[in-house]
C-alpha cells in the first residue's frame, strides 16, 4: 500500500506540475514498473481532463523522477504518451517551427550554422567540399549541439576527412518534456527533408548518409519517408542509434524510423527494450552485446543507451571500420559455443549495404569497445580530428 502511495504521489506531482520533492524511492524495479503501469492506466481517462503544460510537465519530471528507478520512468513515459494521445491535447504551439532550426558544418577547425530553410547557403561555404560525401547527424532527447555524441562523431568523421559532417540544431523541440520532443520528430523529419532538398541542387543524392541517435533516429526516419514523399527518390541509407522507445508504438499515433525509410537501414541496438527500441527495425539489425539491456562497464540504462554513438563513432575512424564484427544469429551464447557459423560483417560506418537480417556483437567494457579493435593504435584517443591549434 505503501508503495502504491509513494507511486500516487509521484506521478501526481509529475502530471500536475508541483515541485519541491528531495527523497528518493528505493524500491525493486520491476514492483515500481508494474504498480505504475496499472496505476496510470487505471487513472488516464480521469488525468485526461486535466492535462498541464508540457513546460509545467519538464519541470516536474526532471524534479520527480531523478532517483526513480529507470524503468519505472521510462513505464511513465509510455504511460504519460497513451494519455496525452487520448485526449488529443496537442498544443499547437509546440510545433516546430523551420525558422528556428539549424545544420552546423562542422571541420576540424571551424562550426558554422544554417538556417535549414537556407541550407543551400552550406554549399557556397569554404569549408564544404562538393567532392566530399554528406553525413547528416541528429542528437536525441535533451542535446544541444555542444553534446559529447555530436563532438564525438564530428572528430571521427573529420579524421577520416572524406566526409562534410553536418549536425542539425533543433534544441527548442528535443531539450524539452520527452512526450512533447517525441511528438515533435515527425514534423522536425519534414523540416529536414526539406533542408536536403537544398543540398541536392549540387550534391548526388547517393552521397547523403543520414545518422541519428534515440530521438534522432526517429527524425532521420520521418526525414526519409518525406524526402521519398517530396522527390520520388530514396535516400541510399539511414542508420540507427538505438532507436528511442518510450511512446513510440505504444498507439498508431507515432511509428518512428522503419525498414522503407530509406534504401538500406541499418539500426544498432545498446538498450534494447529500456531507453532503445527492442524489435527489429531495418535491413539489419545489430545486438552490440547482445539482447542484454545493460551494456558491459555499464550499470545504468542511460550508459547503455549512448553506447550506440559511442560504439558507432569509433567505427568511422581509419583502421577501425572492422573493429566490431557481427555474425548472424540470435544470440551471442550460440555464437560463443559454435552454433552460428555464418561469416562475419562489420557492424557501423563500414557495414556491408544491402545485407539483410538480425546480428550480435561482442563487446567490450571500455573503449576501444570493438572486439578486434588493435590495442596498439591509438587514433580514437588521439588527436586525429581536431583542430591542430587544439592538438
Amino acid at each position: 500500500m505503501l508503495l502504491k502511495l509513494q507511486i500516487v504521489i509521484g506521478f501526481l506531482l509529475l502530471l500536475y506540475g508541483f515541485n519541491g520533492v528531495e527523497g528518493r524511492l528505493v524500491v525493486n524495479s520491476d514492483q515500481v514498473f508494474e504498480s505504475a503501469k496499472s496505476l496510470v492506466s487505471g487513472v488516464g481517462r480521469q488525468l485526461a481532463k486535466r492535462i498541464p503544460s508540457p513546460k509545467q510537465l519538464l519541470h516536474a519530471s526532471k524534479q520527480v523522477l531523478i532517483g526513480l528507478p529507470e524503468r519505472a520512468v521510462f513505464g511513465a513515459f509510455h504511460q504519460i504518451c497513451s494519455i496525452y494521445l487520448e485526449s488529443e491535447n496537442i498544443n499547437p504551439s509546440v510545433t516546430p517551427d523551420i525558422k528556428d532550426m539549424s545544420f552546423q558544418l562542422r571541420t576540424a577547425c571551424h562550426n558554422e550554422s544554417f538556417p535549414v530553410q537556407e541550407a543551400e547557403k552550406i554549399l557556397q561555404s569554404p569549408h564544404f567540399d562538393l567532392n566530399k560525401k554528406v553525413v547528416l547527424f541528429v542528437s536525441g532527447w535533451t542535446t544541444t549541439l555542444n553534446s559529447s555524441s555530436v563532438s564525438h562523431l564530428s572528430k571521427a568523421y573529420n579524421c577520416r576527412g572524406d566526409y562534410n559532417f553536418l549536425a542539425l540544431n533543433a534544441s527548442d523541440y528535443i531539450d524539452t518534456l520527452y512526450t512533447w520532443s517525441a511528438f515533435n520528430t515527425e514534423e522536425m523529419g519534414r523540416i529536414v527533408a526539406l533542408g536536403l532538398l537544398k543540398l541536392i541542387t549540387k550534391v548526388p543524392i547517393e552521397n547523403l548518409h543520414l545518422v541519428g541517435f534515440s530521438l534522432g533516429a526517429h527524425i532521420v526516419g520521418s526525414a526519409g519517408r518525406y524526402f521519398y514523399e517530396f522527390t520520388g527518390k530514396r535516400l541510399p541509407r539511414i542508420t540507427g542509434l538505438d532507436p528511442a522507445n518510450p511512446c513510440f508504438n505504444e498507439g498508431e499515433y507515432l511509428s518512428g524510423l522503419q525498414r522503407g525509410d530509406a534504401d538500406f537501414i541499418d539500426v544498432i541496438h545498446t538498450n534494447p527494450g529500456g531507453l532503445g527500441k527492442r524489435g527489429h527495425l531495418g535491413d539489419v539489425d545489430f545486438y552490440a552485446g547482445g539482447y542484454s539491456n545493460v551494456k558491459p562497464g555499464c550499470s545504468l540504462f542511460s550508459c547503455s543507451h549512448q553506447r550506440a554513438w559511442r560504439f558507432y563513432g569509433e567505427s568511422v575512424y581509419p583502421g577501425h571500420e572492422m573493429d566490431f564484427m557481427a555474425t548472424r544469429c540470435k544470440s551471442l551464447r550460440k555464437v560463443d559455443n559454435g552454433m552460428c557459423t555464418s561469416e562475419s560483417i562489420p557492424m557501423g560506418f563500414d557495414t556491408t549495404i544491402g545485407v539483410k537480417g538480425v546480428y550480435v556483437v561482442s563487446v567490450k567494457s571500455k573503449s576501444p569497445f570493438g572486439k578486434h579493435a588493435n590495442p596498439v593504435d591509438d587514433i580514437i584517443s588521439s588527436s586525429c580530428g581536431l583542430c591542430s591549434s587544439d592538438k
